[in-house]
């Protein structure tokens, strides 16, 4: 496929720019370019083509089963889509009056209520960009809170190793230090090693549950016990909650802070790129915390307040408000008992997957998964050669995404497949048919998996060369 500048034309014209309808002003002269830009030209039919031929080389989760783990690839409804589109909606600002923007406030305040109540929290901010961003703001909250409380010496967060990969790094950004604990037999929290763990640096323990692994930690009254009694908070990396919504609530597990991604569980298409949002709830001894401005419900309308000791901006005004309308519209429009049979399903599903290829490949751990699974390719790998990164590649010619790969870290050639709760029986049955088939294959002809996908817009790449020569700048 050409790139839009190995189609440009010199002289070739789309539509012109309308009249200019507002006063024109100059622009010095030592603040213009002194060289025309490079730009592509072409005509309307070329710029159509290219573009359809782009979206034709896409693979959505529109096109096929989709079953990324640990990141919530799921089918939103459309109609969310349509609601936040409407006008009054995309083209409000946030520099307008208060009481010109009533309708999307209001979006927020009842957003923040039910996200509050789902999730068991008393304070909810939309502000942080994206779920990385939102555990950022979580950690700031607790930071904030232990030095007000003399917790100064406390610059330790405990991180287990199924844990999402973000959380040490957005503790290392908030200045923590990050004390990772390693996982028991059965995949969760070694209660012992979290025993020997906390102590007066603890400020606290970052927590993704359910884990990497899929599994609902069993100990968790315990795991928020010890830690508060050494003095430390609880944060609850909520970015696997499609698995719990309706049915457990972090803030009755004793968790203080939580941060929801909102692009994942909670109907905003997500992948290349964005747009994202996080929200990030909190107990009552968090509120006061909180960055960037509330909204709070008055006689006379609804009114921005700042929390008296906030943390300061993390963004830009409230957040992405749009992925804000389409959460609310999915929170809505499902109810509690909707939410609470979509997680349901999703668990159903991973389940069904889970034991259609269980037989054919090991998983990660034993007994029931929530909303993902991991499969262990690692004696396939010793025996014929083939990785989890083959049986991944050709699962593309086989019509589906592949899963996460390699990922957690604590499981050899990982597979983690997370089908969510909008796939039917009918493409979960296909799609364990068609990776059964590619396991026997990597049996019986190993080979025809190391060259795999042969059948997609762009082949294998050489990802030693692609490492060691990138070539990151292209010539035309």
């Amino acid at each position: 496929m050409k790139l839009i500048f190995e189609r440009s034309a010199a002289g070739r014209r789309c539509a012109p720019l309308p009249v200019c309808d507002v006063p024109f002003y100059g622009i010095s002269d030592e603040m213009k370019r002194r060289t025309v830009p490079r730009l592509p030209e072409l005509a309307e039919v070329d710029l159509c083509r290219h573009y359809t031929e782009l979206n034709k080389q896409v693979y959505g989760v529109n096109c096929g089963f989709y079953p990324l783990g640990s990141c919530t690839m799921k089918y939103n409804p459309a109609v969310n889509e349509e609601i936040a589109a409407l006008k009054g909606f995309q083209a409000i600002h946030p520099l307008q009056p208060e009481h010109t923007m009533q309708g999307c406030m209001e979006v927020l305040a009842t957003l923040e209520e039910l996200l509050s109540e789902l999730v068991g929290m008393d304070a909810m901010t939309f502000q942080p960009a994206a779920g990385a961003h939102g555990e950022l703001t979580g950690l700031l909250l607790i930071k904030a809170y232990q030095l007000d409380n003399g917790g100064a010496a406390r610059d330790k967060i405990i991180v287990p190793d199924s844990a999402h990969g973000t959380n040490p790094a957005s503790c290392a950004m908030a200045g923590f230090q990050a004390v990772n604990i390693p996982s028991a037999a059965d995949g969760s929290v070694d209660l012992d090693a979290l025993r020997a763990a906390v102590g007066p640096d603890t400020a606290g323990l970052m927590l993704t549950n359910p884990n990497t692994l899929g599994m609902f930690d069993k100990n968790i009254l315990e795991i928020t016990r010890i830690v508060h009694e050494a003095g430390g908070l609880c944060y609850y990396d909520g970015a696997n909650m499609n698995a719990i919504m309706g049915a457990a609530r972090p803030g009755d597990m004793g968790f203080d802070v939580i941060h929801l991604n909102l692009h994942k569980t909670f109907s905003t298409p997500h992948g290349g790129g964005g747009p994202g949002a996080a929200a990030v709830g909190a107990k009552q001894i968090l509120a006061k915390y909180m960055p960037g401005k509330s909204i709070v419900r008055k006689e006379s309308g609804f009114a921005f307040k700042e929390a008296p000791s906030s943390i300061g901006s993390v963004r830009s005004f409230y957040g992405n408000f749009l992925v804000c309308v389409r959460a609310l519209c999915y929170v809505l429009s499902l109810g509690g008992a909707g939410l609470r049979e979509a997680s349901q399903n999703a668990v159903l599903n991973a389940n069904y997957l889970r034991v259609l290829l269980k037989e054919h490949c090991p998983t990660s751990n034993d007994g029931l998964c929530m909303h993902e699974f991991v499969l262990t390719l690692e004696e396939l790998h010793k025996q014929t050669g083939v990785t989890a990164s083959d049986v991944a590649k050709a699962m593309l010619d086989c019509g589906m995404h592949p899963p996460t790969m390699y990922f957690p870290l604590i499981v050899h050639e990982a597979l983690m497949f997370e089908p969510t709760e909008t796939e039917t029986k009918d493409t979960l049955d296909e799609a364990a048919r068609s990776i059964v088939k590619l396991l026997e294959m990597a049996a019986s002809k190993p080979e025809a998996l190391h060259n795999a996908p042969l059948a997609t817009a762009v082949g294998r790449p050489d990802e030693v060369a692609a490492a060691r020569t990138p070539v990151i700048r292209h010539g035309f």
